[in-house]
């Protein structure tokens, strides 16, 4: 039976995706009716609620109001929500149950109906509240006269309960009014938990009183006070987004031993780390005063935030320092231990009860996971090794020992990898193995943004809009998976996450004007849009290593993943290899007259700043092929010439400069090979071309 209703509720969502694509919806909603009236936007709109108006709701709607005023012009009379029994006939009718509560299985659920007069939202909670309003804004249309929402009727849940987003401020600080706007920009695309992972090698980000030390000289002078933090976990709870802390041990803990060496496994001076990379420095398991610390420091972080679940980290310890330590080796043969692993089981087991004694539950890395940690844990899939499967191995072997797990392997998204394969990730896949109670135990998943290449001026680009593709596969039905769709769609929601602060579009052009001197960055935009950062911790490779202090206002910085001009090439190539249409090949034509040129207003301005020196290659190469390809796709018949060019111009645009990638390198490869094939080459083997560009 329920075999039978999951088969018809995938009917229907695929339905309401077949009927609605026009909308530029993200998450996708569950169920959609889309109708053919409409409610225009007019002074008079007013919102009323039909119970009592809690501070989430108060928020939710202001912020609503101030919005929608912003995008249509239009001067409402009312700026914010009536009781139900002050005004009649309102515009937009809220009924909702109870305040909503910050935990795993809470109900998100809602309903959202507009008319030609009248929109009404229900749901049990004002969380599910906050989320109606969101789909509602991203509904808002306009034609040349006026702004308006569609008819629909909207039936909405979230496939996971547990729809998270890291972000490392350790490696980088990023301060308050940065974590705010990002908060902001999650609740919009409905995610629900913060992971703030706050202390790492390169530093210690909270204010503690009982052991000051931990942050004045394990932070650099950059943490938050203990008031910062309970105004960023209020700010949060506002928006229905739950706050989990990190503290990372035994591993990553350099700068809590530049405040406590006593407590370190080795006997040395210790100073907080200024490179990206796993390092030896370990806390001392064996050591009674680590637990005092660390105890102390959990019970201040356990005031702070009320979330159920403490994240201890847990992961990448290698054991260097351990394996040296005479004394850790005698205490392990003492209690039996026969590995590191088993050394580091011993510690979290005594973290694990002084965190309930806190009345918190565990949660950490996969590391974690031995068979004496309690049910009651949380495994943070993060490894992600596959077995043949599009299946995470320690995700499921949670799921199947007994414990709650989240994905997070496939979603780290300072990888710098498309939005393409993050989107068709999907933490219960089809072909999983899993009974339906350890299918329940899978409670979601988080993106990760780890900060190494990431500060504060750069922060929102390697996350939004992307981050917005994976919360869709965290929130709607596993079958919208239709990967161009989600490229339209993302391409309005980045626009309008601009609103809520979110800086990744504007600080493009700050890096770039601080790169050119502020001269004009046209030449340089025009790159932008087909350069991408190096990818998968490769930047820089072979090069200077990168310090927590470092420029990272370069070229590279101000380049993102899914460059948009090389997603449109790539389309275009494909359509034109496949239908050899006309109008692709226009607008090809059009992209490399464009880039040919590019090169010409690269020169009026390279003089006026040293640091477009070393970008150069990147405009000059891209104009030559160009070039090249301009005379190959209006030709008939292939010159020598030509054809040594394109296999040369090919060769070089591979090759990575300034800690870039040209984007469209294998689309051209492709063209060119589709181009030689059906065009005349004069007195030429074509093999070494095909054996090049396979």
């Amino acid at each position: 039976m329920k075999k039978i209703l999951f088969f018809f509720i995938l009917l229907n969502v695929i339905s309401s995706w077949s009927q609605s694509k026009e909308l530029n919806l993200m998450p996708w909603p569950q169920e959609l009716v889309l109708g053919k009236s409409k409610l225009e936007i007019q002074p008079d709109f007013t919102i009323v609620v039909h119970q009592k108006i809690t501070k989430r709701i108060e928020i939710a709607t202001t912020k609503f109001l101030r919005r929608l005023s912003g995008r249509t012009g239009v001067f409402f009379d009312n700026g914010f929500a009536f009781n139900a029994n002050s005004i009649q006939n309102a515009t937009l009718e809220i009924f909702y149950k109870r305040a909503g509560k910050l935990e795993i299985n809470e109900d998100e659920s809602y309903q959202l109906k507009t008319s030609s007069n009248k929109i009404s939202i229900e749901a049990t909670t004002d969380i599910g509240v906050i989320y109606a309003l969101e789909t509602l804004l991203q509904l808002l249309d306009n034609n040349d006269t006026s702004y308006y929402f569609p008819e629909v009727s909207i039936n909405d849940f979230p496939r996971f309960t547990w729809r998270g987003l890291m972000i490392d401020v350790a490696r980088h600080f990023h301060p308050v009014d940065v974590l705010k706007r990002n908060l902001d920009a999650m609740a919009a695309v409905k995610m629900n938990v913060f992971h703030w992972h706050l202390t790492d090698d390169q530093g210690f980000r909270i204010e503690s009183k009982k052991h000051p030390k931990l942050h004045q000289l394990g932070s650099d002078g950059q943490y938050y006070t203990q008031e910062q933090i309970k105004d960023v976990v209020q700010y949060a709870s506002d928006r229905g987004i739950r706050v989990v802390p990190e503290i990372d041990v035994p591993g990553h803990a350099t700068a809590i031993l530049t405040a406590y060496p006593e407590i370190g496994s080795k006997d040395t001076i210790y100073s907080i780390e200024r490179f990206s990379g796993i390092f030896d420095p370990t806390l001392d398991p064996t050591n009674e005063k680590t637990y005092e610390i660390l105890g102390d420091l959990f019970a201040e972080m356990a005031e702070l935030f009320p979330d159920k679940y403490f994240h201890i980290g847990g992961d990448e310890n290698e054991g260097k320092h351990w394996d040296e330590n005479e004394h850790i080796q005698s205490f392990k043969k003492k209690h039996n231990l026969q590995s590191n692993h088993d050394l580091q089981t011993f510690m979290n087991i005594r973290l694990e009860e002084i965190l309930v004694k806190l009345g918190k539950s565990v949660m950490g890395w996969e590391e974690i996971m031995t068979d004496k940690m309690p049910k009651s844990a949380l495994i943070h899939s993060w490894k992600g090794k596959n077995e043949g499967v599009p299946q995470r191995s320690s995700l499921f072997l949670a799921a199947k020992k007994g414990y709650n797990t989240i994905l997070s392997n496939g979603y780290y998204i300072d990888l710098m990898q498309p939005v393409s394969e993050h989107y068709l990730v999907d933490p219960l896949p089809k072909n999983n193995n899993l009974s339906a109670i350890e299918k329940a135990r899978v409670l979601g998943g988080e993106a990760t943004m780890w900060s190494e290449l990431a500060t504060k001026l750069t922060l929102d680009s390697r996350l939004w809009p992307r981050t917005a593709a994976i919360a869709e596969r965290f929130w709607s039905s596993e079958a919208i998976v239709d990967v161009s769709n989600m490229y339209k769609r993302l391409g309005v929601i980045s626009f309008r996450l601009e609103e809520l602060g979110i800086t990744h579009i504007r600080n493009r052009d700050v890096i770039l004007r601080n790169i050119t001197n502020n001269q004009n960055i046209e030449a340089l935009i025009t790159l932008a849009k087909v350069y991408e950062p190096l990818k998968i911790y490769s930047r820089n490779a072979g090069g200077t290593e990168y310090k927590t202090y470092s420029p990272f206002t370069l070229f590279a910085d101000a380049c993102t993943a899914d460059a948009s001009d090389a997603i449109i090439f790539k389309e275009l190539v494909h359509n034109f290899i496949s239908s050899k249409g006309e109008n692709s090949k226009a607008e090809i034509v059009s992209f490399f007259k464009k880039w040919a040129v590019n090169y010409q207003q690269f020169n009026q301005i390279e003089k006026g700043s040293p640091l477009l020196k070393n970008i150069a290659p990147l405009s000059k190469n891209l104009a030559e092929i160009s070039t090249t390809f301009l005379q190959i796709i209006n030709s008939e018949t292939i010159t020598k010439e030509d054809y040594t060019n394109c296999i040369e111009q090919l060769l070089q645009i591979e090759k990575p400069v300034e800690d870039v990638e040209l984007a469209i390198s294998k689309d051209l490869k492709k063209l060119a090979a589709f181009l030689i094939d059906t065009k005349k080459v004069s007195n030429i083997s074509n093999e070494y071309f095909k054996k090049i560009t396979n």
